[in-house]
This record gives structure tokens, C-alpha cells and sequence, in this order.
């Protein structure tokens, strides 16, 4: 039986015990049944991906893309204006946006003992290490043959120094996109749906979500709904540029989680406004592409910026099957939402009026992006050589903390196979939701590979336990109990956690659900490098991390309802958590730490804060602070000098 695009029916099975770890090279990369409906030459289309994930042009300010918060081992390293001051909207790390953060910020839960969570609490903050975006905006429209669209900047009152606007920063921590797609679900939330509909994040929870297909040219084009799966990476990839916070003037955006849809907001609108956008720049047209860039090499116009003799328009012919862009219809869109196909006219179009190539604009972004992503596997750690039957790969100090993790430690009952998630594709296949003795000892259901472990207060951030724009369950487990209550499904059959004594049954609609507060288990590959760590972003070093499961989390007690019953006193001694430490530090493919491919890329000047401090800054003459812009170098498939760690310098 099918839920939200999600198969949620079970056999009935034993208790099984935690996937085991193998090397990454064993895990087949999974991939939509039915791209070769939309993808006419893949190679192509991970060239556009690439180019589309590292592009400024894509923002609505012209530096803002995909990439500048994943540009370091697919994270993000500053430190400098990346604090979201939390729901209470107070900043209590700096005190203002635009504060340099330090060492001694974190973490940001401090103990007197750092392994007893009841001792003293030296600090705490509800703050979050996100990473900044865009100044608050109100877009108008775009400027053709301008990287920077029209817009109008908008008084911010939380992002602001001295009534200057600063940019804003996310309500949470970016992971990394580096095996992202091996994910089942992504954002740490889990919004971004296995399902892709070609349009927005949010799969088959989406009624209203279509694209464009021309099956005769001398007609127009028909208005179909699609469904790839194994494509959260897609779903992923349509959201940020959606949002007003990471990328857009706010008339580019759809509504954020738990709002209503409003029917005169067209579902794709961004994509449309992105896609005529794009077609008159050149693509990477402000930032160099190394000669020996692994992808798009062959396309480098180096010294000069940019991508040589291919447009946009191109790239998306090259890559996709003409009946997704090739129409000679256009949609023109009245206010009232309403959609007209009519005969292309001659000449530049209205505000009003798109081509069937912009129309689909957030089908090929969103499958062009996730085609890239799906390269950026980091399949070469020191584990994978030891999985592979090199013992010397580890040290014997490594080995001890492989051991731990997967006994002593309880790691691996979370950050378990490959993958190291338990939300991966391969696991939650298996079984979408589980039954399991929660923290309080009784029994819930849940998300497979989603948690609450405890870092901050439930009710702070309830992750997956929030709703759709549509106002349905983000969780599975809650929307599975919803459509059986309503009597639209039969009860699947939902198995216990592995290990546990507890019968495999139907899933009750009135059984309790343990969902809130609970968060992606995100893959530990490349963690050396990925720090700040947890959704907040609250742990500065993987000692931090470690003391942390160490003693049972921060609010043990306080979300003990929802608590995943592994997070207790592990009663680690110093030797065993400095060999955890060792061991999560094999986890590094050496590619990624110095950009050699499939992880080079082109170059990208990242906002790093703005001139000034958290007490004052410079007004750029409209009411935004001037940036204070680092170089990302572009680098090709040899790689570079390796980018510093977050507050590595």
C-alpha cells in the first residue's frame, strides 16, 4: 500500500541486527526507474547540474547558489554572520547578527562535567550555526541580460545591525550533499520527498504539481503529473532556490512549511522566473572553470569566466527529450492563475509569458542537479580499504573505536551500513516505519532513520514532527495513521526495532507516534570536515559529539517521550572516546578534502559576513550591509590546496 508516493506495507520478519558496515563501492547508487522518460543524454545532463548547483547567476542577488553553502566537503565553513538566533528570536551567541564566532562559543549546551548532563550548566543557547543567504527582499522581476533581479530591499527586523540589513541565516545547520543520495529522504526534516513531481519538494503530498509535455508541436502542450522515485536529491534541489532565507526576493517563493498553499501562487513560479532568467546569461558567466575541471572542462573558457559556446537553452536540449521543452506554444498566466497556450509570438515576452522551456524549468534543475549530485560518492575512506580486506588501513587505535562504535558505542544502531544512516535508501526500503521502546520504556512508532537524540528541547524545533504546506504529517508514520483512520488503506504491518521484544502488529492509527523533535540521521562520511555538527550546528569538534552521547544527550529528561532509547550513559573512559574519534576520522576520502574529482569545481565567491562587526557595518547606499566576499578557487580533477575546517583559522 502506497502513502504520499512511500510503500509502507512490511513482511513479517525476525529481529534482525543494525546493517552492518561495508565498503561504499557495494551500494549500487540508486536512480529513478523511469529517467530515461526524461534524461535523453545523461552525461550532459550532470554537466548542467553542475553548472546550475555552482552558478551565482542562480540567486536573485548574483551571488547567492546552490553551492555557497556546500562548497566545503559539500558543507559549509564560515563563521562569520552564521547565527539564526533560534525561535526566541534572541541572539545570545555575539549578542547581533554579523558576530565572528570563536572557539568558546561552543558548545553551545555547556556542562560543568561534560560527561554527567546533570551538572552544572555553565551556558546554554537556543542559537543555531545556519549559514547566511540572501538580505530580506521583495522581488519584482528580473532583468534580462542581469545576473541581479529587480527587487525592492525590505526593513529585516531580526537580520539587522543598527537598522542596516545583514543577510540572513537558516534555521539550521547545512549538511553535506556529498552521498546525499544515497538518502532516502533529505533536509533534516525529511521534506524533500523520495518522490519527485518535477516542481516542488514536497512528491505526490502535492495535488496541484504538473509540468509541461508536447506530444504534437502543431498543438499545445498537455499538462501532466509525473512521478520519478529514488529522486529525493531532486526534491531537494527545487527547494533553496524556492526560499526567500537562501536564494530569492520573496515574490519568487513558494510558501514555507505549515502554510497553505494560496491558488494564485503557481506552484512553479521560481522555476519559470529562474528559467527566462538563465537563457539570457551565459552560464557561469561571473566565475571561472578550471581547464581541467573533471565535467566541464571541455567547456571552460579559461582565463576568461564562463562556459563557452553554450547557453543555458542548449545545455537543456542537450541533456533532456524535446517533449519537455521543445513546444511552439507559450503559457501566458493571468492573474487569477489561469493559464493560456498560445502560438509563440515574435519578439521578447511579457512578464506574463513563458516558453515551455521556462515553464519546466524546476524539472530540469531539480533532475539535472540530482544527476551531479549523484557523482559526488565518497567511496575511498581508509574503512573502505579495511572493509575491503586491507588491515592495514587502520591503526590499532582506529580499530578499538570501530569496535566501540559498533558495541560499546551504540553508533552503529543509528549510523549503520555503508551509508552510515539508517535513513538511507537501501535501509528504509526495508521497512518505513518501525515499532520501538522509546526513551520513557513504552512503546511508539516513528520514522525509520529519524530521531530524537536529545540536543536541544522538543518543542524548540520538532523536525519531522511538523506539517506540509498542505497542513498533512511531514512524518510518514503520522500520515500512514491519518489515511487508516480514514479508512482509505488497510493497516500495514509494521515490524519492531531490530532487537527488540516487542510484536511485530498492524499499525494502530491511535497507537502514540514518537516523531517529535526527531531529525535525519545524517551519513558520518567526511565528518572530520564537516563541523559545525547536529541540525544546530551546536558541537564544534567530534570530542564534543562524543561527550555528548557519552552522557545521554542534553535534555535526556526533557524529551524523554520522544527520546530514541539507545541516547543513555554510555560510561565511556578517555582512552575509548579518543579511539572513537580516531575511528570517525577514517571515515575522510582524501578526494574530498583536497577537491580532486569527482569533487573539483568551478570557482565561487562566498559571502563571509559583511564589513564591519556585530555592532556596526556599511551601508552599501539601499539599505543592505556590503558583503565581505571570499575567493573559492576554481580547481580541476587534480584538486588543490585543501580549504580550512570551520574556525580552522
Amino acid at each position: 500500500m502506497v502513502v504520499a508516493g512511500q510503500t509502507v506495507s512490511a513482511q513479517l520478519t525476525g529481529p534482525a541486527v543494525s546493517t552492518p558496515l561495508t565498503s561504499l563501492k557495494t551500494v549500487r547508487i540508486p536512480e529513478p526507474d523511469n529517467i530515461n522518460d526524461f534524461i535523453r543524454n545523461k552525461a550532459e545532463a550532470i554537466a548542467l547540474g553542475k553548472t546550475l548547483f555552482w552558478d551565482v547567476q542562480v540567486g536573485s542577488d548574483g551571488v547567492q547558489s546552490c553551492a555557497s553553502c556546500h562548497f566545503h566537503a559539500g558543507a559549509d565553513n564560515r563563521s562569520e554572520n552564521q547565527i539564526h538566533p533560534g525561535a526566541d528570536n534572541n541572539f545570545n551567541t555575539g549578542g547581533r547578527p554579523n558576530y565572528q564566532l570563536a572557539i568558546g562559543d561552543y558548545p553551545f549546551h555547556k556542562l560543568a562535567d561534560p560527561n554527567n548532563r546533570a551538572s552544572t550548566v555553565m551556558a546554554d543557547s537556543n542559537d543555531v550555526t545556519g549559514s547566511q543567504g540572501v538580505h530580506l527582499t521583495k522581488f519584482n522581476d528580473i532583468i534580462p541580460g542581469s545576473p541581479q533581479d529587480n527587487v525592492t530591499v525590505q526593513p529585516d527586523p531580526v537580520f539587522n545591525v543598527q537598522n542596516v540589513n545583514v543577510r540572513q541565516v537558516t534555521g539550521r545547520n547545512a549538511p553535506s550533499v556529498i552521498n546525499a543520495v544515497f538518502n532516502d529522504r533529505n533536509f533534516w526534516d525529511g521534506r524533500a520527498q523520495s518522490i519527485f513531481n518535477g516542481v516542488n519538494p514536497f512528491g505526490s503530498r502535492d495535488p496541484n504539481a504538473f509540468v509541461l509535455k508536447s506530444t504534437r508541436k502543431q498543438q499545445p502542450p498537455q499538462e501532466v503529473k509525473i512521478s520519478l522515485n529514488n529522486s529525493s536529491l531532486a526534491s531537494q534541489a527545487v527547494g533553496p532556490p524556492l526560499s526567500s532565507v537562501e536564494e530569492s526576493g520573496t515574490n519568487r517563493i513558494l510558501p514555507d512549511v505549515g502554510q497553505k498553499f494560496n491558488p494564485k501562487l503557481k506552484s512553479n513560479k521560481l522555476s519559470r522566473e529562474i528559467g527566462k532568467k538563465l537563457k539570457s546569461l551565459r552560464p557561469l558567466g561571473q566565475q571561472l572553470i578550471h581547464p581541467e575541471d573533471s565535467v566541464l572542462g571541455k567547456l571552460s573558457r579559461w582565463p576568461n569566466q564562463g562556459i563557452k559556446d553554450k547557453s543555458y537553452e542548449a545545455m537543456v536540449q542537450d541533456a533532456f527529450k524535446p517533449e519537455w521543452w521543445d513546444s511552439q506554444y507559450i503559457v501566458k498566466i493571468g492573474d487569477d492563475g489561469k493559464r493560456r497556450y498560445i502560438r509563440q509570438p515574435q519578439g521578447p515576452r511579457a512578464t506574463d509569458e513563458f516558453s515551455m522551456m521556462d515553464y519546466n524549468f524546476s524539472l530540469f534543475m531539480g533532475l539535472a542537479i540530482q544527476m551531479y549530485e549523484s557523482t559526488l560518492v565518497s567511496d575511498e575512506a581508509p574503512i573502505d580499504k579495511f572493509l575491503e580486506g586491507n588491515s592495514n588501513a587502520l591503526t590499532a587505535q582506529q580499530k578499538l573505536g570501530l569496535e566501540i562504535f559498533q558495541n560499546k558505542g551504540k553508533c552503529i544502531n543509528c549510523h549503520g551500513g555503508a551509508e552510515f544512516t539508517n535513513a538511507s535508501v537501501r535501509n528504509v526500503n526495508k521497512e518505513k516505519i518501525e515499532r520501538m521502546t522509546m526513551g520513557n520504556d513504552k512503546v511508539a512508532v516513528y520514522d525509520n532513520g529519524f530521531y530524537n537524540i536529545g540536543v536541544r528541547p522538543t518543542q524548540e524545533d520538532i523536525g519531522v514532527g511538523d506539517v506540509d504546506p498542505f497542513g498533512k504529517p511531514l512524518s510518514l508514520t503520522k500520515l500512514t495513521q491519518e489515511t487508516v483512520a480514514l479508512g482509505k488503506i488497510l493497516p500495514p504491518i509494521i515490524k519492531a526495532s531490530p532487537g527488540e521484544n516487542i510484536s511485530d502488529a498492524p499499525l494502530s492509527p491511535y497507537e502514540r507516534a514518537a516523531v517529535d523533535g526527531a531529525f535525519k540521521t545524517p551519513g558520518l562520511r567526511n565528518i572530520d570536515l564537516t563541523a559545525p555538527y547536529f541540525h544546530n550546528g551546536g558541537a564544534l569538534t567530534l570530542r564534543q559529539v562524543v561527550d555528548f552521547y557519552n552522557r545521554g544527550g542534553d535534555f535526556h529528561e526533557e524529551n524523554i517521550d520522544n527520546l530514541d532509547a539507545d541516547i543513555e550513559n554510555l560510561n565511556l573512559t578517555e582512552q575509548e572516546k579518543d579511539a572513537l574519534v580516531a575511528f570517525m576520522r577514517t571515515l575522510t576520502d582524501e578526494r574530498v578534502r583536497l577537491g580532486r574529482a569527482p569533487f573539483d569545481h568551478p570557482q565561487l565567491f562566498i559571502p563571509n559576513g559583511h564589513q564591519g562587526n556585530q555592532n556596526s557595518v556599511i551601508n552599501d547606499g539601499t539599505g543592505k550591509a556590503r558583503d565581505e566576499l571570499v575567493e573559492i578557487p576554481a580547481v580541476g580533477r587534480n584538486g588543490g590546496e585543501p580549504l580550512p575546517n570551520f574556525l580552522g583559522n
